[in-house]
């Protein structure tokens, strides 16, 4: 494997790219951070452009950051990049067409949100009441673009635990949620977790955003999303969830105790796994209404179809 370069640090440089733009996936920072390892790497066989990626994704692994999208984002971009054929190209030429073919994905991906928000608007009516469950982005995004259409509607916001809205962690992430959503003019109201029973039964539906989607159609994402599936459930309310395609993982958990331990914990807590807190919890996909992912509205029975179209 041949080594990346001296002065440049996976880990830092995946961290930094998230401090600075609060807005970004760590699936997509990370997609990031291997372009540029493939920028300042210098390869002599493509086995050894394999090592240094997979080199490069435990280093990010190793950092407190979600992984869920890490994983699942930089398994789609290793497939991508190396789906041309090299057998008559030099390392350099190899090299280019992998930075040109990894840029193409990326362009894609960051495009996604936008067309998640432009499927999602057209189930936003005009009065409708909206139950989310603390910060997701692409909910975000759907949101502040229903409301540019001229759609008028109330956002109820669980306020989910401090963890990554400020950086003194005073800040939650429903009460962040709550400020960028009133800053686009619509109106938000934060609720207690504990509270979500109570108000589902004056909302029309539940918008979601989601960390990982598994193969049998159930999602991974911030723990209290399968309490507020279950309420949906049995309240006979929608439950949306507006998810990017990059985040299709090959996982097939059947309950809490299935997903893997890196998924649930920050990596300082999984020496001590018995006094620390699951960041996210699986819902299964018959909680689900419908997907809204940049491939299309899908229901939860269609995500393993789409995942073998993915890694095909």
């Amino acid at each position: 494997m041949k080594e990346i370069n001296q002065q440049f640090d996976v880990a830092h440089h995946f961290v930094s790219v998230l401090e600075q733009d609060d807005s970004m996936s760590p699936g997509i920072a990370a997609i990031k951070t291997l372009l540029m390892v493939l920028e300042k790497t210098k390869f002599d066989t493509v086995q050894e452009l394999h090592s240094t990626i997979q080199s490069a994704v435990r280093a990010m692994r190793d950092t407190d950051k979600p992984m869920t999208s890490v994983v699942s984002g930089t398994e789609l971009f290793s497939r991508f990049i190396t789906l041309a054929k090299f057998d008559d190209k030099t390392m350099d030429e190899v090299r280019d067409i992998m930075l040109r073919r990894g840029k193409m994905f990326l362009t894609k991906l960051l495009e996604s949100r936008n067309v998640i928000a432009k499927q999602a608007i057209a189930f936003i009516n005009d009065g409708c009441r909206i139950l989310t469950h603390a910060r997701s982005r692409t909910v975000r995004e759907a949101l502040i673009l229903a409301a540019q259409h001229n759609k008028r509607f109330h956002v109820f916001i669980t306020h989910s635990a401090p963890e990554c809205g400020s950086p003194n962690g005073t800040i939650s992430d429903g009460q962040q949620m709550a400020t960028e959503l009133e800053k686009a003019g619509i109106e938000c109201t934060i609720i207690l977790d504990a509270s979500v029973g109570y108000v589902m039964e004056t909302v029309d539906m539940v918008l979601v955003g989601s960390e990982g989607v598994v193969e049998s159609g159930g999602i991974i994402n911030r723990i209290g999303t399968v309490t507020m599936a279950i309420c949906a459930k049995e309240m006979k309310k929608p439950f949306y969830v507006l998810v990017e395609s990059f985040k299709f993982c090959r996982l097939y958990p059947l309950n809490q105790r299935d997903l893997p331990d890196d998924y649930k914990y920050r990596k300082s807590d999984l020496t001590n796994k018995a006094k620390a807190h699951p960041m996210v919890d699986y819902t299964a996909p018959g909680y689900i209404t419908l997907l809204f992912t940049d491939l299309g509205i899908l229901a939860p029975s269609a995500v393993s179809d789409e995942l073998i179209k993915l890694y095909l």
